[in-house]
Formats: structure tokens, sequence, C-alpha cells
């Protein structure tokens, strides 16, 4: 029997920034979606923002019944770093960790890679977009403010930031470049090759044996990117939203 899960969770980040109250959940099905929806109208949630596994259409089509919209797909990438040797970084960039005194030209970069950005919430004509912009470049500063050594790297030409990302461990086993973004003016110049290099050197100074990455499903460059890297496809979900209103 399928096991019916009920974490969803008011999102305070999201009701700070949109100004109504916002629930989250991961992981939802077709079982625990009467749960979550029990839990919103209690909790009088204006906006739930769902994530379902790709695999499970029964519970993408449950929320489409009960009025959910689907906002993007997010796939996953991985990479067995025992198999792959890092391959020779030839790029134009200069990808170092990021300095103190640095966050206002990060946040720049951030502030313009991040504008009009695919994701789930510029996919909602419903939420203000200058609002969607400011929480990717606030999700950058915090990381910033919060960066261990050496796991926010920068990417810099000619003595300018262009770019950056951000790395984290998931576990011992397992490191991830969660965050990352590219100066439109520098795209296509083999940027975000360069990052994964590097991230694939930082998650093997971890002893990681897998390095992880996601992206948006019609996000085609970066992920061609990646196979020819030798990174595999593994999983994805479905972002879907809901208003109660």
């Amino acid at each position: 029997m399928e096991a019916v899960s009920s974490d969803v969770f008011i999102s305070d980040v999201d009701k700070e920034r949109f100004g109504f109250k916002t629930a989250r959940v991961v992981g939802l099905t077709s079982s625990s979606l009467p749960v979550v929806l029990d839990f919103c109208v209690r909790e009088k949630v204006k906006l739930l923002i769902a994530r379902s596994d790709m695999s499970d259409l029964n519970a993408v089509q449950s929320m489409e019944k009960q009025g959910f919209l689907l906002m993007d797909t997010l796939v996953y990438y991985h990479l067995r770093l025992v198999k792959h040797a890092v391959p020779a970084d030839h790029g134009v960039v200069l990808v170092r960790p990021v300095r103190v005194g640095e966050e206002e030209e990060v946040l720049s970069v951030a502030r313009i890679s991040f504008r009009g950005y695919c994701g789930h919430y510029h996919a909602d004509p419903r939420l203000d977009k200058g609002k969607c912009d400011e929480a990717y470049v606030d999700w950058a500063r915090k990381a910033y403010v919060s960066r261990q050594p050496e796991n926010f790297l920068v990417g810099e030409i000619n003595g300018k930031i262009v770019s950056f990302g951000v790395l984290r461990t998931n576990s011992p086993e397992e490191g991830e470049m969660f965050l990352g973004g590219i100066h439109p003016d520098f795209q296509g110049q083999g940027i975000y090759r360069s990052f994964l290099c590097k991230g694939m050197a930082w998650c093997l100074s971890k002893k990681a044996e897998k390095m992880v990455i996601s992206t948006q499903l019609k996000n085609i460059p970066v992920q061609k990117v990646l196979v020819k890297l030798g990174f595999e496809i593994f999983r994805g979900y479905y972002t879907c939203h809901k208003w109660f209103d």
C-alpha cells in the first residue's frame, strides 16, 4: 500500500516575499494529496507549491483534477566521480573562490542572470515578476553569507566577475552544485563547463563519490554540456501550483 506523507509546511520565505501564506510539499503522491489539501484549507493557505516525482503520473493527474497547474519540470543529473577523471579545463574564465567584499558584484550577476528565469515562480502569471526575480537573488545572497571555505565560486574575466556557482555536500558520498548564474553577455563561451570541472574537483576533495546537478527540463543547452561530460539523468520532479482563492 502506498505510504501517505503529509510533509507539507508553511513557507515563511515565500510568505515574506509575496505577502500571503504559502505552503510547500515535496514528494506529493495521490494518497497524500487529501491530507495536504486539508492542511492548506485549515491553515488558510493561499498558494501551495507542490512537487511530485516525475515517474508518478498518477500523482500529477490527481493534482490536475484538483485545479493544480504545472509550472516546471526539474531534472537531476549525476556523475560517478570514481569512474570519470576531471576533464582538462581550457576555458576563458578563471574560476576561483569568492573573496570578502565581492558580494555586490556577485549579486549584480545574479540579478541579471536570473531576470525572467524559467523556473516555477516566473511560470505562474499570478506572481509579481519583480518579486520572482528577487527570489533567486536572495537565494544567492544567503548562500554568500553562509558560505564555507571554497564552496562559493566565481568566474572572472579580465578582472570582472561574470558568473558564480555554489557547492554543498548532501551526504558523505554526494556533492552538488545547487545554484549558479552566468551574465548573459558571457554565455556560450564554455563557462558552465569550467564550473562543472571545478565542481567535480571540489566534490573529490570532499571524498564524495558522486556529483549531482539539477536544471529545468527545457534548458537543453545545459543538458547537452552535462551529457558530454558523462552526467546521466536519474530523477525529476513536476512542480505544480494550486491557488485556494
